[in-house]
């Protein structure tokens, strides 16, 4: 009889209900100054991170692609490649949980739930339709020296 291959198990994220039934981790000893931080130092993050996308937007409709944006850019796929990293789920979530937030999204603040639940689906086109506009800048901006 052949072995059936096992399948490695969806990563839980924010959007997605987890399969394997696990709750969150839950602090034996709650510390809501640690939490409360984390927390904070997580929402300006990912403030910055979205001010980072549109940004990189605003400047490849423009037609500017520089160092700023390149900067931007890398700040960009440095979070992309932490939260794909980490099973579509920001580690500092789990953080804050751990040291006993009921809830370590930033999300659940101050969005919207369907914005919230939604947010990597409007993000993605968003990321391809800035990659695009900087591939289009590139090419100008070479055609335009005389490069091919």
């Amino acid at each position: 009889m052949p072995a059936t291959p096992t399948r490695r198990p969806t990563p839980w994220s924010p959007w997605r209900a987890r399969t394997d039934d696990a709750q969150p981790a839950v602090a034996e000893r709650p510390e809501p100054t640690a939490a409360a931080v984390i927390k904070a130092f997580h929402t300006l993050a990912w403030g910055f991170i979205e001010w980072c996308v549109l940004y990189v937007l605003y400047a490849g409709l423009r037609g500017r692609t520089d160092r700023r944006v390149g900067i931007a850019g890398g700040i960009i796929a440095g979070e992309v490649l932490v939260f794909a990293g980490n099973g579509f789920r920001c580690p500092l979530t789990d953080l804050a949980e751990h040291y006993g937030a009921h809830s370590g999204s930033v999300t659940d603040i101050y969005l919207p739930k369907w914005f919230a639940r939604n947010m990597p689906a409007i993000h993605t086109p968003l990321l391809v339709l800035t990659t695009y506009l900087h591939a289009r800048n590139l090419r100008r901006l070479r055609r335009a020296s005389g490069n091919r």
